[in-house]
């Protein structure tokens, strides 16, 4: 079964990498995954945040920062030294099939980090914002999808490290909204 699983994978990995490869996304989906180009989002919501919220604002920034903490802990100190999948950029059955759109990398593959990172935040931000403003719960999981899928559009991860991560993200992002909720009115 894990080796069907692995050649499923692989198979839409390589549909995603190659199968969907234009110039449009050969140039936006390095740019989507770069950590730096999400700079001014994460700015704007700090300034936002603490502007409408005053002092519990300080909650959800912290809890934000806490959740993305406890996310990349769990992804790429834990799980991925435990599993230590190649990535697929660094699997030489691949070398043939492969277009190198950015840098590998030396890590492991299982789980995304990046999935993980911006789905725990994506989930934690739509729990608290999505009773005032529902349009949050596209936007927050649109924009951690697309990351994710730019994860594997540049070859970096399989689909089903996106997919663990975006689970995995998705719990702590869960977890860290209850506990932002348990803390004292402000």
């Amino acid at each position: 079964m894990m080796q069907s699983l692995q050649e499923l994978d692989v198979e839409l990995f390589l549909k995603i990498h190659r199968g969907l490869s234009n110039s449009l996304f050969d140039w936006l989906f390095p740019l989507i995954r770069n950590r730096y180009f999400w700079s001014p989002l994460y700015l704007f919501f700090v300034i936002f945040v603490f502007r409408e919220y005053k002092k519990r604002g300080w909650y959800i920034v912290g809890m934000t920062l806490f959740a993305f903490a406890m996310a990349d802990m769990l992804s790429a100190r834990l799980i991925k030294n435990v599993v230590k999948r190649l990535r697929p950029c660094n699997d030489v059955s691949l070398a043939n099939d492969l277009i190198h759109r950015v840098n590998c990398g030396s890590g492991y593959s299982f789980p995304s980090t990046h999935a993980t990172n911006h789905f725990a935040i994506a989930v934690f931000v739509v729990m608290v914002f999505y009773p005032q403003w529902k349009p949050i719960l596209p936007i927050a999981i649109g924009w951690a999808f697309i990351i994710s899928f730019a994860q594997v559009y540049v070859g970096v991860h399989y689909p089903l490290d996106t997919i663990a991560g975006a689970l995995l993200g998705t719990g702590v992002g869960l977890l860290t909204s209850k506990l932002y909720k348990s803390l004292p009115k402000i």
